[in-house]
C-alpha cells in the first residue's frame, strides 16, 4: 500500500474514534444525578426563567437530541461556550494549545536529547559505573512525583537564588510581564520563542527561552526515564544479534557497527514510547502548567473540570483524541522509515 492511500485511511478511521470518544464523554455529562442545566441556573431565577433556560439549551429533550445538537454544531466548529474561560470553545483552544504545544516540544525535545545517547551509553558499557548511574536516574524519573520535583526546580534553580540577589531562572509564568519585552511582538504563531525570533526581538526570545527550561525540564523527567529505559534494554537486545555479530566480524569498527547497525533498529521500540509520550504531554501537562502558571491546555481542563464546565471538557476530550491518533500515525510512518521490511497495512 502506497504511504498516501495508507495516510488517508487512517484519517479516516479518526472519524469513528471521535464518534466514539464524543459519545461516552457526552454520555458521562448527562449520567443520572447530574443536571446540565444547573451550570445556567441562579437562585434568582423564577420558575419561567428556569423552564426557559431547559428549552433555550435543549435541555428538556432527549439525551440522544442533545448529542445530535451538540455534534451538528462542533461539525461546524461550534464547540459551546467555555465558562470558564469566558470564550468560545474552540477559541479557548486556539488560544491555550500554543503554549502547552510550544512546553511538550520543548520537553520531548530534552528527552530525546538526553535519553537516547544515555540508553546507547548504559546498553555499551553494561553494568559498569555508567550504566548503574544511568539505571537509577531512569528509576527516580519513573518513582518521584511530577509535583514534588516541579516544586524542588522552583526552590533550588528559581526561588534559592533570588534569596542571594541572583536572577537565574524565573519561578513561573510563560514570560516577564514587568519588562514588557513582548510589547509589540506580533502573535503570528502564538508561539513566543517563535514569534520574538520573527520580529527579531533577541531579549524576548531569551525571555521565553528561561521561563520554559524549568516546566519543561520538569515534565521531561519521566519521559526520559522512560525513554532511557526502553532504549537501553532495546541496544541489549540488538547488540546480541547475529548480524551485530556478522558486522564485527566482517572488521567493521564498533562505533560504525552501534552507530549504523544497532542504534537504528533499537530505535524502533523507542518510537512508540517517545510518541505516546509526546500525545500524552500534548493533552495537557495539568501539574507541571499548574505549578508553574503555565496558561496552557491543562491549566484550562482543570479549572473546566473543577467548575463543571461540560462544554471545555467536551472539546479538551476531543482535542486529546485528535492528538493521539495523529501521533500514533506519525509514529506508524516513522516506523516505515526506520525498518523497510515494515509494510503499511
Amino acid at each position: 500500500m502506497k504511504l498516501r492511500d495508507y495516510i488517508i485511511r487512517r484519517l479516516l478511521l479518526l472519524i469513528p474514534v471521535l464518534l466514539g470518544v464524543s459519545v461516552i464523554v457526552f454520555a458521562l455529562t448527562r449520567a443520572p444525578g447530574r443536571d446540565p442545566a444547573s451550570l445556567y441556573i441562579t437562585e434568582r431565577m423564577t420558575d419561567q426563567q428556569i423552564q426557559e433556560v431547559y428549552r433555550r439549551y435543549g435541555f428538556d429533550q432527549p439525551v440522544y437530541i442533545q448529542y445530535l445538537r451538540w455534534l451538528a454544531g462542533a461539525l461546524g466548529g461550534d464547540l459551546g461556550y467555555s465558562r470558564t474561560a469566558h470564550l468560545g470553545v474552540t477559541e479557548a483552544i486556539v488560544a491555550f494549545f500554543p503554549a502547552t504545544f510550544e512546553l511538550t516540544t520543548v520537553s520531548i525535545f530534552f528527552a530525546i536529547l538526553i535519553a537516547i545517547p544515555l540508553g546507547v551509553v548504559s546498553a555499551k558499557r553494561r553494568n559498569d559505573p555508567v550504566d548503574q548511574a544511568s539505571r537509577v536516574f531512569a528509576l527516580m524519573g519513573v518513582s518521584i512525583p511530577i509535583f514534588w520535583l516541579a516544586v524542588m526546580f522552583q526552590f533550588l534553580f528559581a526561588f534559592t537564588p533570588q534569596q542571594f540577589g541572583i536572577t537565574l531562572l524565573p519561578l513561573a509564568g510563560r514570560y516577564d510581564d514587568k519588562t514588557q519585552l513582548f510589547f509589540g511582538v506580533p502573535g503570528v504563531t502564538h508561539f513566543y520563542t517563535i514569534d520574538s525570533l520573527l520580529a527579531g526581538n533577541l531579549a524576548a526570545f531569551w525571555d521565553a527561552i528561561s521561563h520554559l527550561i524549568l516546566p519543561a525540564m520538569a515534565l521531561s523527567y519521566a519521559s526520559m526515564a522512560i525513554i532511557t529505559r526502553i532504549m537501553r534494554s532495546s541496544m541489549l537486545e540488538v547488540l546480541g544479534a547475529e548480524y551485530i555479530k556478522t558486522a564485527r566480524a566482517k572488521g567493521l569498527s564498533e562505533k560504525l557497527v552501534v552507530r549504523k547497525h544497532a542504534v537504528r533498529n533499537a530505535l524502533i521500540p523507542t518510537t512508540t514510547v517517545v510518541g505516546l509520550s509526546y500525545g500524552g504531554l500534548l493533552s495537557g501537562a495539568v501539574l507541571t502548567e499548574t505549578i508553574f502558571r503555565w496558561p496552557g491546555m491543562g491549566s484550562w481542563s482543570v479549572n473546566a473540570a473543577v467548575n463543571n464546565d461540560i462544554a471545555a471538557v467536551l472539546g479538551f476530550t476531543l482535542l486529546a483524541a485528535v492528538v493521539y491518533v495523529l501521533v500514533n500515525l506519525i509514529v506508524d510512518i516513522a516506523y516505515a522509515y526506520l525498518d523497510p521490511r515494515i509494510r503499511l497495512d
